[in-house]
């Protein structure tokens, strides 16, 4: 049988940060009644994987199954060509546990003046997966390019939103209105595969 995720299905999301919900639940169209895995009360499980494809999974899979619901998982993060491709998988984690992404991002500047980087390139991946309970997954990445900028700018955004400037814009993802930036960032171009697989 082909895997197909029903609109108005109730899905749980597997994170505890309200504005990747608020971001997930827009990319979403509002198809399916979503709940966040942190208002269920269900434990982050710790991210052991290297890739955010394995990351995304192993979220998706600990929510499906504490919760017996279909769970979706995003797990995204900020890469920088000069810094190797850092925070990457630990732009979380670079935040701190107050998730304190001004901290963040002054600490991505800050190791880009230790390098000596005059190229800003970075980019944003997603991935998105959506996991049954005690049952198959499916798994897909989005990506979009762009450079830094600092100092910060905007505050519509979250994480490292307000330094991230989109290929061929001006404004950073900080500065954006949602919805323009739901149309091409990252997670939209993963969920748009996601569409193309489940929908």
């Amino acid at each position: 049988m082909a895997l197909k995720l029903e609109p108005g299905s109730r899905l749980v999301v597997a994170t505890h940060n309200p504005g990747k919900a608020r971001e997930l639940a827009e990319i979403l169209e509002r198809r399916f009644e979503l709940v966040a895995a942190g208002d269920l009360g269900l434990a982050e499980p710790e991210e052991t994987e290297t890739t955010f494809v394995g990351n995304a999974l192993l979220k998706a899979r600990a929510a499906a199954d504490a919760s017996g619901l279909i769970a979706l998982a995003d797990d995204s993060g900020l890469s920088v060509a000069a810094l190797d491709g850092a925070p990457g998988i630990y732009s979380a984690r670079w935040a701190g546990p107050g998730k304190d992404f001004a901290m963040a991002m002054r600490k991505v500047e800050e190791r880009l003046e230790e390098v000596g980087a005059e190229d800003l390139a970075a980019w944003f991946t997603s991935a998105l997966a959506v996991a049954w309970p005690n049952g198959p997954a499916v798994v897909v990445e989005g990506r979009v390019d762009g450079t830094l900028s600092f100092p910060p700018r905007g505050d519509r955004g979250f994480g490292y939103d307000p330094i991230f400037t989109p290929q061929g814009l001006s404004q950073t993802f900080g500065e954006m209105d949602p919805a323009a930036k739901d149309a091409i960032s990252h997670r939209a171009r993963a969920f748009a595969k996601l569409k193309a697989a489940l929908l």
